[in-house]
């Protein structure tokens, strides 16, 4: 048996090219599927906790500067808007329209901290117009949770940093505007429930589901499995073929 496989592996000749070939795919493809695999089952551990938190009653403010994990937690603000610092994200679609989503200070009377409150999606389907929106002036009470940034967002071009207000980003970093403002503020974006002086509020926790990433880790394995299968198949379909020049050769007679 074993010198069966020896003779069948003395005959595996899938040449040079197509080994590194297989050599540097192979692995690579592999290792994106169980990458996917991973990313999708980070997504359905965040989904879990942001059902969990969510179905739970809100936090008291003075609580939250203190929390660890604050990610999805609900909290009971009441307080103001500051008018003056709107900050506007950009390129944020919903149902195929181009909008923005409103973030403004609100400073909270019970914590005394100030907070990045976002109030919401709202159409811009013309770019020459700027974005309409209002801001309640007394105080509100508001019901929000903390939205914590799975990852950085990428920009092709960093958003500059002296702009007029309302600011047009396309990212928007809480600590920056704290520092930039002078004043002592949480650290992430909270995303305000549905209520006074909000507009959409209808996010979607992921952009992308874990069975999604589950369907591309598939597809990956089985690519890796297709260029496996072909890399055996040019092995032993060239052991097959006699290599040029294996006759006996000619002896000429002088």
């Amino acid at each position: 048996m074993k010198t069966s496989i020896a003779s069948a592996l003395k005959q595996f000749r899938p040449g040079i090219a197509p080994t590194v070939v297989v050599m540097v795919l192979l692995p690579l493809m592999v290792g994106l599927g169980f990458w996917q695999l991973s990313r999708g089952h980070q997504k359905q551990v965040m989904l879990d906790s942001y059902a969990e938190r969510r179905a739970a009653a809100p936090m008291r403010s003075e609580q939250l500067d203190g929390t660890m994990d604050p990610a999805f937690r609900r909290v009971h603000l009441r307080g103001q808007f500051d008018v003056d610092h709107s900050v506007l994200l950009d390129n944020r679609m919903r149902d195929g329209k181009a909008g923005v989503e409103l973030l403004q200070p609100f400073h909270d009377q019970a914590s005394g901290l100030w907070l990045l409150l976002n109030r919401g999606w709202l159409p811009w389907p013309d770019r020459r117009i700027p974005p309409a929106f209002t801001t309640p002036e007394p105080p509100l009470n508001l019901d929000a949770w903390v939205y914590v940034a799975p990852g950085e967002t990428f920009q092709l071009h960093a958003d500059p940093a002296d702009a007029p207000w309302p600011r047009l980003l396309t990212a928007v970093h809480p600590a920056a505007l704290w520092t930039e403002l002078g004043r002592s503020g949480f650290a992430y974006e909270l995303r305000a429930e549905s209520g006074p002086g909000t507009y959409d509020t209808t996010w979607p926790v992921v952009a992308m589901g874990p069975e999604k990433h589950q369907a591309y880790a598939v597809q990956w394995f089985a690519m890796a499995l297709a260029l496996l299968a072909l890399y055996l198949y040019l092995g032993w379909h060239n052991t097959k073929e006699k290599p040029h020049g294996s006759g006996h050769q000619s002896t000429q007679h002088v």
